[in-house]
């Protein structure tokens, strides 16, 4: 028995929706970087980059469990004094969800090459239209 390796030139890849409507920001990003990384797929491969597309539909929907809407903060620092810069995670919600989701989502992927051409596959939009119909994603259901 032998085992098989994903090759970056033979990767297929598919596009999947994922509704974060009414389900916590954190379990939906669960979802989407499994997808986007590829651990899905029976060859996965940890040096290699399989994964696939994500459109996230929904993400102004998503909700915030437990005190993390006034606890949490979204916290940048331009490296300059005093440059600091934080938004509660209320205020966030409200103004950029697209931006909430992509956090936790790219939280979650690997810190090196990989993880950032993964975080290129990802597209997030506040309402349920997407501009990518011509795709054809799969509407993903949890197996």
């Amino acid at each position: 028995m032998s085992t098989t390796l994903a090759k970056k030139e033979t990767v297929s890849r598919k596009w999947y929706i994922l509704d974060a409507a009414d389900k916590p920001i954190g379990r939906t990003a669960v979802i989407a970087a499994t997808l986007l990384r590829g651990k899905h797929k029976p060859d996965y491969t940890p040096n290699v980059d399989c994964g696939d597309h994500v459109i996230i539909v929904n993400a102004e929907k998503a909700v915030l469990t437990g005190n993390k809407l006034t606890q949490k903060y979204y916290r940048r620092h331009s490296g300059w004094i005093g440059g600091l810069k934080e938004i509660q995670y209320s205020r966030l919600m409200t103004t950029k969800p697209e931006l909430a989701m992509r956090l936790a989502v790219t939280g979650m992927l690997a810190k090196n090459s990989l993880g950032r051409a993964s975080a290129v596959r990802l597209r997030v939009f506040k309402g349920a239209e997407h501009v990518h119909a011509a795709q054809k994603p799969e509407a993903w259901t949890d197996k």
